[in-house]
């Protein structure tokens, strides 16, 4: 795997939005501890910069913002054309299947729940989803954020092949 340079989130104009809150509840002698878990997507749709956190906390906001924390702490340049990415691609984690397919201008984002809130946070404005597999939305965004890690510019596949990007 490459190895990523780290991303400065305090230059970027990151924008975040809840995918999920789950009520959790841990049984102990004295009766049921209940918490809140949360799974947040930030992301900058000018710079094509995109992140993941999760954050548990006794209270929804708490864990929404250590949530964002998180997500700050992970973030990603995604290659990406004008307005939609540049190849189809399959990402993969545990039973989640996310396949990403680039879409003509005017498409719209077709996708849903945890994918969407990924590609509207990416910047990305076109493109066709299909989620295969499991619904975990964990899982979920993590196979979205596999696929996009997978992308690739002219310039990155011409370096490849040892080739002149005008000879792709």
């Amino acid at each position: 795997m490459a190895i990523r340079k780290k991303i400065d989130a305090g230059k970027l104009n990151l924008k975040d939005q809840v995918v999920a809150i789950n009520r959790v509840t841990k049984v102990v002698k004295g009766g049921k501890n209940m918490s809140f878990a949360a799974l947040v997507v930030i992301g900058d749709s000018d710079m094509g910069i995109v992140g993941y956190g999760s954050g548990k906390a006794k209270e929804v906001p708490q864990a929404i913002r250590k949530g964002i924390e998180a997500a700050k702490k992970n973030l990603y340049k995604i290659n990406l054309t004008e307005t939609s990415i540049p190849h189809l691609v399959l990402g993969r984690y545990g039973s989640g299947q996310v396949l990403l397919k680039p879409a003509p201008e005017g498409t719209g984002v077709i996708a849903g729940g945890a994918v969407r809130a990924v590609m509207t946070s990416a910047g990305v404005q076109n493109v066709l989803t299909k989620s295969l597999g499991t619904a975990n939305p964990h899982n979920v965004i993590k196979a979205t954020f596999d696929a996009l890690i997978q992308l690739r510019d002219k310039a990155q596949v011409a370096a490849l092949r040892g080739k002149d990007i005008s000879e792709l």
